[in-house]
């Protein structure tokens, strides 16, 4: 009998990080693996999405977007990073950072092409390239400050090479790349003859001065990168699946039509609401940074208090920790564990990375209320004795 499984999604596993959401269900466990706000987004943007539908906002908008959303994120980039985007010609909307990134792979890379990944890296880069059918390119961002080899990345790139991947700030490790470390990747884009593609769906959440910085605007980025956001983080807002593509319009030319055949548009309405949104005074922006930064304070704390070793974040909303001094070997059984036996529900590490390197480590989200990370914490903190009565 035929194969009906594609030769492309033969090594595709379930996202773990939803498996955690789901186990987490079932036990009514805290949930703090998948990355998803429990508190209510800004209330000016659900009363957008009710007008925005009341005003009958609801048939199928532009395929690249609805002109008025696509001129919002245009004003945004000039505002934020004084960056001019055509939002004409180099601005397509999509359904989500998760849309967007498959679809600019999809319209740039051809089989036998090499992209760049740094590790670890987030768990849909990987299906992303196999349905591309490029070969991944890893190079170790080294822990505790996550910083990667130049050597080694220079030796990543060949000829064959058409892209690096990029996620600043990053998911799961929380680096910030530097202006430094990006301009060395922005050579090597433009010794190499490589796109830059880049994941900058956290840019407002960083810490201790860190600044995000997107790559598109160093000098001889503006023609080969990809910028890929949406508003699912800045915004609370998930479940909106809205985001965008910046990219020159030789680029966004081929990106729109592939987008087109994936999904046709994202949701009209919330597009709408989305003007609302980025048209947000900078004190929403500005203090987006510091509501989080009080969350990973608390967050911080309690796995610590939890016998877990911290890597501190400089952004986004996730803490890789360590948990071999508790004896972890497997941390999909430890997983299992925590959501089974504390009632928390983390990430297995090793999810992260492409050998089981990650085996000791767990990622764990702050983007929580400040009484659902008490909760976690209290839970989290009988571990240590959990632990030792089991050994």
């Amino acid at each position: 009998m035929k194969s009906f499984q594609s030769i492309r999604t033969r090594d595709f596993t379930e996202s773990v990080i939803r498996e955690m959401t789901r186990l987490a269900v079932a036990k009514d466990a805290t949930n703090l693996a998948q990355g998803f706000p429990d508190f209510p987004s800004p209330p000016e943007l659900k009363d957008a999405a009710i007008e925005a539908i009341l005003a009958n906002h609801n048939q199928y908008s532009i395929t690249w977007g609805a002109k008025p959303f696509r001129e919002a994120i245009a004003r945004k980039y000039m505002r934020t990073y004084g960056f001019e985007a055509d939002a004409e010609r180099e601005i397509t909307a999509c359904c989500g950072a998760t849309e967007g990134m498959i679809a600019a792979l999809l319209a740039v890379a051809d089989e036998g092409d090499e992209v760049v990944v740094f590790e670890p890296f987030y768990e849909n880069y990987h299906p992303d390239t196999l349905l591309c059918g490029v070969e991944r390119k890893i190079v170790k961002l080294k822990a505790p400050d996550w910083t990667f080899d130049p050597d080694e990345l220079r030796a990543a790139f060949s000829p064959k090479t058409k892209a690096i991947i990029i996620n600043t700030p990053n998911n799961p490790t929380g680096k910030v790349f530097t202006l430094e470390e990006l301009t060395f990747i922005a050579s090597l884009c433009q010794e190499f003859d490589a796109l830059a593609i880049t994941d900058e769906i956290y840019e407002h959440i960083t810490y201790g001065g860190k600044k995000h910085i997107p790559i598109i605007t160093l000098p001889g980025m503006r023609n080969r990168s990809i910028l890929v956001n949406s508003m699912s983080k800045t915004f609370s807002v998930t479940g909106w699946r809205v985001g965008w593509v910046i990219a020159a319009p030789h680029l966004t030319n081929t990106i729109r039509k592939v987008h087109d055949f994936l999904t046709v548009h994202s949701p009209t309405p919330l597009q709408f609401a989305g003007i609302k949104a980025l048209d947000l005074p900078d004190s929403y922006f500005a203090g987006l940074a510091g509501e989080y930064d009080a969350r990973r304070q608390i967050a911080l704390k309690m796995l610590r208090n939890a016998g877990l070793r911290c890597f501190v974040p400089d952004g986004a909303y996730y803490i890789m920790t360590d948990a071999s001094d508790l004896g972890v070997t497997n941390d999909h059984d430890f997983a299992r564990f925590l959501i089974n036996d504390v009632g928390v529900a983390g990430v297995p590490g090793s999810s992260f990375y492409s050998t089981d390197e990650g085996n000791s480590q767990m990622r764990f989200c702050f983007c929580k209320k400040h009484e659902t990370l008490e909760a976690a914490g209290r839970k989290l903190a009988a571990l240590p004795k959990i632990r030792h009565a089991i050994a």
